[in-house]
């Protein structure tokens, strides 16, 4: 049977047995606690919401947090593995709420994604028998499986975002492209379920990123048949500006590499115009066959195979949406000749690049008022 309290409430409760006893509980249990002692709610009170906007500050932010109601449900025991459809509700893809303080360190695995957003202060980050302090401006991706915990120990916010995985490969693994290097990379690392993993940004101060998780947050708690949706949208916001402007940022945990290889890739990505495997294995001090049996078991591609892919792909944007001439395209993209390029070119599409271009330049052209145009042509 669904109990009802505001988030402020519960996190009073939270703090104030913390302070009290000196002893941290876990959610549920202090839910339970809270059942036994009469202090939920059996109807969902009125939501009255603070007034804010896009200049709010975190505090600002939080009394509307704090009015938020929250549906819980008191149950008699806690597990380590935590099913998505115990957490996220049923009619929702994707579900955020601002981590509760002064919880006990608990490691669980859990069926879904989980992303936490360190909007303000810190939070302690127990991941597979390790810890390490996540700070204000960080973001965690979690995948599926994963022995992990988050703990605050003080009044700093952290958001939760808790995507269904279906719902994850379905809306955002298209926007980790495999036209991008780094992309496709981190992609196949969230994919791998016989590893546990994490992807770590650092954002540092991004009010627009900041804004979409208010916006996401607050959408969960709209009750109408848009707010799905909506809050899929947001997420997508979310991790278009973090791919966009923090992808040279990433880590992630190195499960079996000896080394960061994202920084490898991110190498590779910044320099395949005139990269040379023996110049990548010098600048990382590294002997060529050992580098090259890195990046093949890393990514499932040879070294040349992927600055290939890498040219091409750049080569294919600056055909579609720029005028510059194929030897210019040629020349910027790595190759010695234009000649050499076509010739790739044509080996992979069966076609010039010329010919590429027409084809998809035409497919693409938006041509406004076409038929109204050619209405108004007085008649032969």
């Amino acid at each position: 049977m669904n109990k009802y309290i505001s988030y402020g409430e519960f996190q009073n409760h939270m703090r104030r047995y913390y302070n009290q006893s000196g002893n941290k509980v876990q959610f549920i249990e202090m839910i339970n606690y809270l059942e036994v002692n009469g202090m939920l709610l059996d109807e969902r009170p009125e939501l009255v919401m603070p007034y804010w906007n896009s200049e709010s500050t975190t505090e600002e932010f939080n009394k509307v947090i704090d009015s938020l109601i929250l549906t819980v449900t008191p149950m008699e025991s806690t597990t380590s593995t935590v099913e998505e459809g115990s957490i996220i509700p049923k009619s929702r893809d994707v579900f955020i709420i601002r981590h509760p303080r002064y919880t006990r360190r608990d490691p669980h695995r859990h069926n879904y994604f989980e992303i936490n957003y360190v909007v303000e202060g810190s939070c302690n980050f127990h991941f597979n028998g390790e810890d390490l302090i996540l700070k204000s401006g960080e973001i965690c991706v979690i995948a599926p499986g994963s022995l992990h915990d988050i703990t605050i120990d003080d009044e700093s916010t952290v958001y939760t975002l808790m995507i269904r995985k279906s719902t994850f490969n379905a809306n955002f693994f298209s926007l980790l492209s495999n036209k991008d290097l780094l992309g496709h990379f981190f992609r196949t690392i969230l994919q791998d379920d016989s590893h546990e993993n994490y992807l770590l940004f650092f954002t540092r101060e991004n009010k627009k990123l900041k804004s979409y998780m208010r916006n996401a947050l607050l959408e969960c708690h709209e009750g109408d048949t848009y707010s799905n949706s909506c809050c899929i949208n947001w997420v997508n916001l979310i991790f278009s500006e973090l791919l966009r402007n923090y992808s040279s940022t990433i880590q992630f945990y190195n499960y079996q590499m000896g080394t960061d290889f994202s920084l490898i890739l991110q190498y590779i990505q910044h320099n395949y115009q005139t990269l040379t495997l023996s110049s990548l294995a010098e600048f990382f001090h590294y002997s060529e066959p050992h580098l090259s049996t890195l990046i093949k078991h890393n990514t499932g591609r040879s070294f040349t195979d992927l600055i290939k892919e890498l040219r091409i792909n750049d080569a294919i944007n600056l055909l579609v949406n720029t005028n510059m001439k194929v030897s210019q395209i040629a020349d910027q993209v790595g190759y010695n000749s234009a000649d050499h390029f076509s010739r790739v070119f044509r080996g992979i599409y069966k076609e010039s690049p010329l010919e590429y271009r027409k084809k998809h330049s035409q497919e693409e052209q938006f041509k406004p008022f076409q038929k109204e145009e050619q209405s108004r042509r007085p008649s032969l």
